[in-house]
């Protein structure tokens, strides 16, 4: 008998061990270890399912975190000179009111456990306002709209906002698959919400290539590299030519024809870039060299292809300069070395660097090369590290690498008259 009072069947499950024999009355059938239910290991297709799900449920967690954190800041910084001054540690719960008695006293005996059980690892989060989830912050936000008014400039568009990204923070919260399109309305509501209630990023770049909550948090895991796409086609989706070079103070580019910026950015652009203060240095590869003639045997073309399609180029580029009040604006040289990338470097002096970085392949063209987008200026971010302090500025950069090719390159290449 077993400790229950009931019999268990032998592991054959009767007299011939062939399991055929009914179990007695009263008796605990148990199958064998064999016999249990479905495969255990999951296939390549589980896994990817599962690391898409992860990626995507990380990415939008980030977002809601830094919105739920900065709503918090926001809250506290409106409602506790209200509250505070009469009602001491329970302000929270005093601005909660009678509407929001439930959740308030949720949130103070969560606080209180967390307390219990040495969840509270920092001092600062020893308050109610920090145990309030993000629909609950709203509540106050909406409920107290007069006090928020002053600095928040619309309350629909503050509300349409955190309604899209309600539905992101229940599918994360649970741990349920999140799809492509609600991630990429999470992060649109997110870093509209950012913008209204005050980022903190105050980056020049923001403009031409926004950075991205993810990139600000974890991008020092791959230096300074922002953008990795398989050929120019993908990057021009992400980064068109108007937004690269638009507004740019200064450009530095190398390459054998840089058909990027001539045959995708219009003369005319080009003129109202220089007239507005824009220093431009261009190298193309010398179309006379055996470098080009190597290039031509490389892509399979004809003797003399690339040879003229880049003639042509600096020739474009020549009438440019001859329509500015200031020639020197656009310095345009050629090189005879082999060409090995090329670069475009935008803003290469300042903060707010961008470049775009294209290695050359043995059979493809320029087209079809995969293309590095770099951030510039020494965009250090603060991460803790094992055996590295908190703060440390991260290094290794590669946007003064290419900076520091370019330089070469120009001081042994020639001008073009």
């Amino acid at each position: 008998m077993s400790s229950g009072g009931l019999e268990l069947p032998p592991g054959g499950g009767g007299p011939g061990g062939d399991g055929s024999t009914e179990a007695p009355p009263g008796a605990v059938s148990l199958a064998r270890p064999m016999e249990i239910g479905a495969e255990l290991d999951w296939g390549a297709d589980a896994w990817a399912e599962v690391r898409t799900r992860a990626r995507r449920a990380g990415r939008a967690y980030i977002w809601l975190n830094l919105v739920e954190q900065r709503l918090r800041a926001v809250v506290g910084a409106v409602l506790r000179p209200i509250y505070e001054p009469v009602h001491g540690d329970d302000w929270v719960i005093a601005a909660a009111g009678p509407a929001g008695q439930e959740w308030v006293q949720r949130a103070v005996a969560v606080r209180e456990v967390s307390r219990r059980k040495g969840y509270l690892l920092d001092p600062a989060d020893d308050n109610v306002l920090s145990f309030l989830t993000l629909p609950q912050l709203r509540e106050l936000l909406v409920q107290h709209w007069p006090c928020f008014e002053p600095y928040l400039d619309d309350r629909r568009e503050v509300e349409l906002a955190l309604d899209e990204l309600e539905v992101a923070r229940n599918v994360v919260s649970r741990n349920r698959a999140l799809s492509e399109t609600v991630l990429a309305q999470a992060e649109r509501a997110s870093a509209r919400l950012l913008e209204i209630l005050g980022s903190g990023t105050g980056t020049p770049a923001a403009d031409r290539l926004p950075i991205d909550a993810v990139e600000d948090l974890v991008g020092d895991r791959y230096a300074d590299v922002v953008g990795v796409h398989s050929d120019r086609v993908r990057l021009q989706r992400q980064l068109p030519v108007e937004d690269l070079f638009e507004g740019a103070r200064r450009l530095d580019a190398v390459g054998i024809g840089l058909n990027l910026l001539v045959q995708n950015y219009s003369g005319r652009r080009l003129v109202r870039l220089a007239e507005s203060g824009c220093r431009a240095r261009l190298l193309f590869l010398n179309p006379a060299s055996s470098a080009v003639r190597r290039r031509e045997r490389e892509l399979g073309l004809k003797k003399g292809e690339v040879s003229r399609s880049v003639e042509m180029n600096i020739l474009h580029m020549r009438r440019v300069r001859a329509r500015l009040r200031d020639p020197g604006a656009f310095e345009i040289h050629v090189f005879d070395e082999t060409p090995r990338f090329t670069a475009y470097l935008v803003n290469g002096d300042g903060t707010d660097g961008l470049a775009v970085i294209q290695s050359y392949l043995r059979k493809a063209r320029g087209m079809e090369a995969p293309v590095l987008v770099l951030r510039g200026g020494g965009r250090g971010r603060d991460v803790v590290r094992a055996g590295q302090d908190a703060g440390a500025a991260v290094d290794g950069g590669l946007f003064g690498t290419y900076r520091e090719e370019f330089e070469s390159v120009w001081g042994d290449s020639r001008p073009v008259s």
